[in-house]
C-alpha cells in the first residue's frame, strides 16, 4: 500500500469534493497521520470513505466528515476546546494543531486509554483526555471557546451551550436515524445562539446523550 498516495486520494476524492476547501486544514490531514490513530487491523482502511471501527462497537467519523466540521470550527491558535467523544484521539489532534489546548472527554475507559497513547506516540502535547461521561458537556473546565460533540445528540442540552462563551462555536450532529444535520452553534450573548445547518449525514448517537422529553396525553 503507498500511504501516501491513498492519504492525497483520500483529500482529493472524498474530502475536497465535499466543500472542503480550506487550505490550512487540507494541509493538516498530510501533517496528522490518520494510520496512526486507527487500531492496527484496520490500517489498510485508514483513509478509506467509511467509520473505521473502534473497540467496543465504537467507531471513527468518515475522513470526509471530520474535516468539514473542522473547516466549519475554524479553530484559532488562542482557543480552547472541548471534544466530547474521544474515539481514538484523531479528532482531538486535528483540533489541538488548531487551538491552545484540547480537553477530550471519553466515556469508555478503553478508548480513553487508547486516545491516550496516541497522543503521545504522536507527539500531541496541548490534548488530554478525561475519563467521564460527557453527554451534557465538562462544566469543571468551562467555559469554552470551541466545543465539539463527535457523536449524534437527538437535542443540543442546554447544559451544553451554557459552556460556551460569547462568540464560541459548537459542532453537533443533531437528531435520529436516518439522517442527522451536522449544526455549528455560535453564542452570540449571555441568552441568543444562531444555529447554522451545514450538511447531513448520520453518526452514532452519543452514549447517555440527552433525550427531548416525551409528550403525555
Amino acid at each position: 500500500m503507498n500511504i501516501e498516495q491513498a492519504r492525497f486520494n483520500m483529500i482529493e476524492q472524498q474530502i475536497r469534493p465535499w466543500e472542503v476547501l480550506d487550505q490550512d486544514v487540507l494541509n493538516l490531514l498530510s501533517v496528522v497521520k490518520r494510520e496512526h490513530f486507527v487500531p492496527e487491523a484496520y490500517t489498510a482502511l485508514a483513509f478509506a470513505d467509511l467509520e473505521v471501527p473502534l473497540p467496543n462497537g465504537q467507531h471513527m467519523m468518515a475522513p470526509r466528515v471530520e474535516a468539514r466540521v473542522l473547516q466549519e470550527l475554524a479553530v484559532k491558535k488562542h482557543e480552547s476546546v472541548l471534544e466530547i467523544g474521544a474515539g481514538s484521539g484523531y479528532m482531538a489532534a486535528l483540533l489541538a494543531h488548531r487551538a491552545q489546548k484540547v480537553l477530550s472527554v471519553e466515556i469508555d475507559p478503553e478508548l480513553a486509554e487508547f486516545a491516550r497513547a496516541n497522543f503521545v506516540r504522536n507527539g500531541v502535547l496541548n490534548a488530554e483526555v478525561a475519563l467521564g461521561d460527557g453527554a451534557r458537556g465538562w462544566a469543571a473546565n468551562a467555559p469554552y471557546d470551541v466545543i465539539c460533540v463527535s457523536g449524534g445528540l437527538p437535542v443540543v442540552p442546554q447544559e451544553l451551550l451554557e459552556q460556551l462563551k460569547v462568540g464560541g462555536r459548537l459542532a453537533a450532529f443533531v437528531g435520529g436515524a436516518p439522517v442527522m444535520e451536522a449544526q455549528i452553534i455560535t453564542r452570540i450573548d449571555e441568552k441568543q445562539f444562531r444555529i447554522a445547518g451545514v450538511f447531513e449525514t448520520y453518526v452514532e448517537p452519543l452514549q447517555n446523550a440527552v433525550h427531548p422529553p416525551r409528550f403525555k396525553f
